[in-house]
């Protein structure tokens, strides 16, 4: 028995160890089961909110990375992928840590959050403007870094790490792209104006002069329509290469400020006349920098310059040389001027002055002067000419030398051409209606109002509007801009003279005539220029030539009016050469219309 019960306790003993050891097995594989579920469900979750922040991260352009606490990879965007040259299959796979420099040391990107973790758990951490290398290059990269810990997976509350890298390599790319010009890659006109105050520094280091040289390549809008917008561009990149090999004579470099704008400036020039010759050459060999089929095409340049200090202060040469390039172009094509200041300058800014236009316009500041023109055998008044006056609040009154070439620029000649002609034909009609006498008004015209394309309609319509007869109003247009513009200016005026509209060619005498064009001109009279009356008097070339101008223009079939009359010997001298009509401060000066009216009674 006793026997019997040993066994039955051995054996149980046994059973209970077995039954033990399965109930251990059952126990650790629920234990493992459950773990794996949790485990699955924690990446479900995790995986679950990085989709969410996927969806914000794949459109960034900045490289976006979310590592686990123990910086393995759970996420990267597609620009830190492509940064960090990450395959498919790096979430399997150990990241290789790119480093960073942190107070000029290389450390591991895992390291330095290591390092800083205990402050990212109370802010995010930004270093900016610091050095990236990637794992086993040695590209060095400018970066802004962001880094910020969250948690994803709000259930067990695990923070992870969202790092954002900021390629500054491409901003500096951007930036860079904002001072060169797109076509040439020649520094443009933002690098000039940031790089003039260091060369206005060497004015007090070195005894030289330096200057700047606005140049355009002329009529470069005809050229784009002749070869095209590629071939054209080929030219543009070419006249740089051409400019850029002058850079070895001088201290010269060369901006692309526009279209057909380059900018050289030169900083070791002893004088004016040196860069007159500099620019001599550049004239000379554009002529035939550019081949097409070997077949050399021909341009031509005009050039603005400006030097210190002979055009002014170092504040106004950028605003110099360009009022220098619009001399130069309004002389033609292939000139060359130099702005030197006024002795008599005035003081008065253009800028202000442009500001102001429409206000002084609106305000009333414009008044119509009127200067008598007489007969000149009988000297009795026959006509006038219509000048504009500004009286500016500040300035007082404004000489026209000086308001009407900024007009002219700016296109508001357009607008005081209108205002002019409105105001002569109100004035037609009070005179009309007040029964004075009935006389021809000549009001000044620009090549600008007239190339509007709308101004002798414009014309018609307001004299129609008015009632006055076509004939009491005639347009007065300089020589030197009728010849540079021989086409339009003949066929608009044609068209006014076919109106019944008075032409009258002012300033004869002072341009470069062409004779038979002037044959063809539709103008009714020639007004000769005062430059050459002020000292007929006494010089026996200038009665000579005044006389034949006269014969000339009579043998044209055209009237003749002498401006600058100022004495009476003038007058008795001029009506014995057999002109038709005199204007001069002898007879009256320019004066607003009530005083004028004086002369009509």
């Amino acid at each position: 028995m006793e026997q019997l019960t040993q066994i039955i306790n051995q054996m149980t003993i046994s059973h209970y160890t077995a039954i033990g050891s399965f109930l251990l097995v059952i126990i650790t594989g629920v234990f493992l089961l459950l773990a794996n579920r949790e485990k699955s469900k924690l990446k479900a979750n995790i995986d679950h909110n990085i989709k969410s922040f996927q969806k914000i991260f794949d459109t960034s352009h900045d490289a976006v990375l979310i590592l686990s606490t123990n910086n393995t990879v759970l996420y990267a965007n597609r620009v830190m992928s492509s940064f960090l040259h990450l395959h498919k299959n790096f979430t399997k796979n150990p990241l290789p840590m790119p480093q960073i420099k942190d107070k000029k040391i290389w450390i591991g990107l895992d390291d330095f959050l290591n390092e800083n973790h205990t402050r990212l758990q109370v802010k995010p951490l930004f270093v900016p403007q610091t050095i990236l290398k990637k794992a086993n290059e040695k590209e060095e990269i400018s970066i802004n870094l962001y880094i910020e810990s969250m948690i994803i997976d709000k259930n067990h509350k695990r923070p992870y790490k969202i790092i954002t890298l900021q390629d500054l390599s491409k901003e500096h790319d951007r930036a860079r792209l904002q001072y060169i010009h797109q076509l040439t890659g020649l520094p443009n006109d933002v690098q000039a104006v940031q790089d003039l105050p260091t060369l206005y520094s060497k004015v007090h280091l070195e005894n030289n002069k330096i200057a700047l040289i606005l140049i355009s390549l002329d009529n470069f809008i005809g050229i784009r329509s002749v070869l095209g917008y590629e071939k054209s561009n080929d030219v543009l990149i070419k006249f740089t290469k051409y400019l850029e090999s002058f850079i070895t004579d001088l201290s010269v470099t060369v901006y692309h400020t526009s279209e057909n704008h380059f900018l050289l400036t030169v900083s070791n020039v002893s004088s004016v006349e040196d860069i007159k010759k500099f620019v001599e050459r550049i004239q000379i060999k554009t002529v035939s920098f550019y081949q097409v089929e070997h077949m050399n095409l021909h341009f031509s340049i005009s050039s603005g310059i400006a030097v210190y200090p002979d055009s002014g202060t170092t504040r106004q040469l950028l605003d110099n040389v360009y009022k220098a390039l619009t001399l130069a172009e309004h002389e033609g094509h292939g000139r060359m001027a130099v702005y030197l200041p006024d002795e008599n300058d005035n003081g008065i800014d253009e800028l202000t002055l442009h500001n102001d236009m429409q206000t002084s316009m609106d305000r009333g500041d414009f008044e119509v002067y009127y200067q008598a023109i007489v007969d000149a055998q009988s000297k009795e008044l026959v006509s006038a000419e219509a000048l504009i006056r500004w009286k500016h609040p500040s300035y007082g009154m404004i000489s026209p030398e000086v308001f009407i070439p900024l007009m002219e620029k700016t296109g508001f000649i357009i607008t005081l051409g209108k205002f002019v002609l409105e105001e002569v034909l109100k004035q037609q009609k009070r005179w009309e209606l007040f029964d004075f006498k009935r006389i021809e008004v000549s009001i000044n015209v620009s090549m600008v109002e007239i190339n509007t394309g709308e101004f002798v309609q414009n014309v018609k319509q307001r004299i129609e509007e008015y009632a006055i007869p076509f004939n009491l109003i005639k347009f007065e247009i300089t020589e030197g801009v009728a010849m540079l513009h021989e086409g339009n200016t003949k066929q608009y005026f044609i068209d006014l003279k076919n109106l019944g509209v008075g032409i009258s060619l002012d300033d004869f005498g002072t341009g470069y005539t062409s004779f038979t064009y002037l044959k063809k001109f539709p103008a009714t009279v020639l007004k000769i220029d005062k430059s050459l009356i002020d000292h007929i008097l006494t010089n026996e070339a200038d009665q000579g030539i005044v006389k034949g101008m006269i014969n000339l223009g009579h043998n044209l079939g055209m009237k003749i009016v002498v401006e600058g009359i100022e004495t009476e010997k003038m007058v008795e001298m001029l009506a014995e050469f057999g002109c038709d009509y005199m204007q001069g401060y002898y007879f009256a000066k320019p004066l607003p219309v009530f005083e004028f009216q004086k002369l009509l009674r």
